[in-house]
């Protein structure tokens, strides 16, 4: 069924911050191998399917674009800033999922390549990315402390 609007619609998008609970924290990271961005750094992620929710959005892109499938642990918010996609106005939310160690990627899709990469030295990343990663890291230093 399609509808037509008089004011024009955001376009959606899901993210996934996958970060290990090792001693020395490891972040997942996407190769991006189409524009905007290509060879950058980014989070899994990408467009909401009409029939599905953001979650399920960051599930599907997690494993389409490097193999894994995880449960969502948490939100970490939702981000909007008008310019924030040069493609066109996009509103993404975030995920966070904690994972034990690094598990075996692989970069699938429109993903050049996929690496776990120390928090303590990330590469420059894609859109508004080291935004959502600095709330990412809050939010996990929260459930590391709840886990103490």
């Amino acid at each position: 069924m399609e509808y037509t609007y008089k004011n024009p619609r955001p376009s959606v998008t899901a993210d996934c911050v996958v970060i290990t609970s090792e001693p020395e924290a490891k972040v997942l990271l996407i190769q991006r191998g189409d524009n905007p961005y290509k060879g950058c750094w980014a989070f899994p992620g990408g467009f909401m399917e009409m029939d599905e929710t953001t979650e399920q959005c960051a599930i599907r892109e997690l494993e389409e674009e490097t193999g894994l499938k995880l449960e969502i642990l948490s939100q970490i918010g939702a981000y909007s800033k008008v310019d924030r996609d040069p493609r066109g106005r996009t509103v993404t939310v975030a995920y966070l999922i904690i994972i034990d160690e690094p598990l075996p990627v692989t970069g699938l899709d429109d993903a050049a390549n996929a690496a776990w990469w120390p928090l303590s030295s990330l590469p420059q990343l894609a859109f508004d990315h080291d935004e959502i990663m600095s709330d990412a890291i809050a939010l996990y230093k929260k459930y590391k402390e709840k886990a103490s």
